[in-house]
């Protein structure tokens, strides 16, 4: 079974060492030196999110992807998601073939709806095009991967006449959707053709076999060939699993508050935190042999081609977030990739 590994951050802000909230200047500077070290122990993908709200400090992801391609030679950059909803299309393009060609065909997008609505009311879109947002920009995305002259009517963006986009790419370059767990979201990736990435943040992955599955029949409704599956979900890696846990829950319950507060979530408790990190929840959290066991088990039960591990949790410092990348690409994805292989004989 070949599969990919790769990171994922929001760039959430981070606590430095003496417990105060670090700049977003000093948390993106950072977020490139963890495409870095990522890249140093031979992971597949760095994706930076786009968010524009406090905990978050990147809202131009390539930018800060063009910055970690000038630093790294062979690992994928891309995005985790790029909200195209409140996004034009051909810029978003152009921005990736740009991407494209300062790494030197390293570039990935994600598209997705996003799971936050600031970026709506900050761009001056209606939330009640919601839907008819994605649509139309992922239908005219998809007509412009073609890279030839393009002629396109919606109702959310100027009509196209023979439009050509540039720069043109030497390659092309992936394009994912991420999903969060809807079958009409995996059915609209499956007839755009593009390739699937379900964001898993609650609940186990064995209860998302039916979406897998669902999308490889869509594809073959539509007769395209098979494309990737991955799965993003969150976690952390240390020493050992008491370290891991001790790392991840302060700064995991700070983030989880802040937004819960928002949508009328319960106070995040450890309890929770418990099931979370469990074989039934979604979180990579512990050793390295604690979480590629689960990794493995993931990998297996979705048939997966791809998995992103979301390392950047709330205010974890910079300093744990380096040691967790480098137990990931050193000890987790050797060891999942023996699990797998003992597995298949």
């Amino acid at each position: 079974m070949t599969v990919e590994f790769g990171l994922d951050t929001f760039g959430d802000v981070t606590a430095g060492s003496d417990g105060a909230l670090l700049s977003d200047a000093q948390t993106i500077r950072n977020v490139v030196e963890q495409a870095v070290v990522a890249d140093e122990v031979g992971l597949a993908f760095f994706g930076v999110g786009e968010h524009h709200r406090a905990e978050f400090a990147v809202s131009s992801p390539e930018i800060v992807l063009a910055a970690a391609a000038a630093r790294t030679s062979r690992i994928h950059l891309g995005t985790a998601v790029t909200v195209l909803s409140s996004d034009d299309p051909v810029r978003v393009y152009e921005r990736f073939a740009t991407l494209d060609a300062v790494s030197n065909g390293r570039a990935e997008v994600i598209l997705g709806r996003g799971s936050f609505i600031e970026s709506f009311p900050l761009f001056g879109f209606d939330l009640a095009d919601y839907e008819q947002l994605f649509e139309e920009r992922l239908e005219l995305f998809g007509r412009l991967r073609d890279e030839r002259p393009v002629t396109w009517e919606g109702r959310t963006r100027a009509a196209l006449r023979d439009a050509d986009v540039f720069p043109k790419t030497e390659n092309g370059f992936r394009a994912w959707v991420g999903v969060g767990g809807s079958p009409e979201s995996v059915v609209r990736a499956a007839q755009h053709r593009y390739a699937l990435m379900l964001a898993i943040i609650g609940g186990s992955a064995a209860r998302f076999r039916p979406f897998v599955d669902l999308y490889h029949r869509s594809l073959a409704a539509v007769g395209s060939e098979r494309l990737p599956v991955g799965v993003h979900s969150p976690g952390h890696i240390a020493d050992t699993d008491e370290e891991a846990m001790e790392q991840a829950y302060p700064a995991i319950e700070i983030n989880r508050n802040a937004i819960g507060r928002e949508r009328g979530w319960p106070p995040y408790s450890r309890a929770q935190f418990q099931h979370d990190v469990g074989p039934e929840g979604a979180m990579y959290v512990g050793s390295p042999e604690t979480v590629a066991r689960k990794l493995a088990a993931t990998v297996r039960v979705l048939d997966l081609d791809r998995f992103d591990l979301k390392y950047s949790n709330g205010t974890l410092s910079h300093e744990r977030m380096l040691r967790s990348i480098e137990l990931y690409g050193t000890q987790v994805v050797p060891r999942v990739r023996e699990l797998l292989a003992e597995s298949a004989g």
